[in-house]
């Protein structure tokens, strides 16, 4: 056994010897990539409406780090993100800054936007329109299909596209962001402690209005009803609150055949809406009816064609 240990020994050290007296050339092209892109005129665009007044950076080239890992993604287009930075500016930006002050926009709102090209499906069919991440970041997916939306649609399709499927989102996620920062009452979970829903079964029930959720999504749990409650308000008319009201009344006949006791869902509703609005105002000095009707007038001017969604000038 001595015997081998020794040639091993000495054919590895003459190994080692060899190698040793070898010249190596080095390759004079460094193995340290730039990663740095040409700045383009969305990228100067964007400097200049996001990123020096508020900055904010949105981000539209993909990013592995900031993707959603667990969801097969795809990029976003240029042109289809050019139409999405001017909704996130004019429709809420913008909004912010009328109805809170620069101050306010400029403290609270999220400091980076990411985008991605396609929805971020659940196994339950249900699919992911955004979220926020330490009250820093909103993602936001589906922005390939923005430039068929303003092909395709006009009027209240158009608008009810642009509120449900991006608009909205934002106003749920920045919602989700000052609940962070301020924790809305115990006082708002409190109107309906029993009857949140678990997340793979809050969609299969059609009379979430009658049992006093705004949506069904709202049924999940009570920092989602209120983030659903505010950006519904904000994104749609008066009529169409009422109307939603209305339904709910109606709808409370069918909750109560299998729950005589519940109460009725219009008065559940509103009784939330009163809470939501009251934390506004008292913790934030925001008037909902105000940043709605803002909301309304912004987004018809959209719908109208009177906003450039494809200018970059600076």
């Amino acid at each position: 056994m001595k015997r081998y240990f020794f040639i091993l020994v000495i054919a590895a050290a003459s190994l080692l010897a060899g190698t040793s007296c070898r010249k190596e050339t080095l390759s004079k092209e460094s193995v340290i990539k730039d990663s740095n892109v040409e700045m383009n005129d969305f990228d100067y665009w964007l400097e200049e409406n996001f990123l020096k007044p508020y900055n904010i950076e949105f981000m539209y080239r993909f990013s592995l780090n900031e993707s959603d890992k667990g969801y097969w993604t795809v990029p976003a287009d240029i042109d289809a993100s050019i139409i999405y930075a001017h909704l996130v500016k004019y429709l809420c930006v913008d909004t912010y800054d009328e109805v809170a002050g620069v101050d306010f926009t400029r403290a609270y709102f999220p400091k980076m936007f990411f985008l991605i090209g396609e929805w971020e499906y659940r196994n339950n069919g249900s699919i992911i329109l955004g979220t926020a991440e330490g009250g820093k970041k909103i993602m936001l997916s589906g922005v390939n299909y923005l430039p068929y939306v303003f092909e395709q649609m006009s009027g209240e399709e158009l608008e009810e596209q642009i509120n449900d499927y991006y608009i909205k989102t934002i106003h749920h996620e920045f919602t989700h962001i000052i609940n962070q920062t301020k924790a809305f009452p115990e006082t708002f979970q409190n109107v309906t402690p029993a009857t949140y829903v678990a997340d793979a079964c809050f969609d299969t029930d059609e009379y979430w209005l009658g049992r006093g959720y705004i949506t069904a999504y709202a049924q999940s749990e009570p920092r989602e009803d209120f983030a659903e409650l505010l950006s519904e308000y904000i994104t749609h008319s008066p009529s169409w609150w009422t109307q939603q009201l209305s339904t709910a009344n109606a709808q409370t006949a069918n909750v109560r055949e299998s729950d005589p006791e519940a109460p009725n869902g219009s008065d559940v509703i509103k009784s939330k809406i009163d809470i939501v609005r009251d934390y506004m105002k008292t913790d934030w000095d925001v008037d909902i009816d105000e940043l709605r009707a803002t909301v309304n007038r912004r987004t018809a001017d959209v719908v109208a064609g009177r906003v450039d969604l494809s200018d970059i000038s600076i």
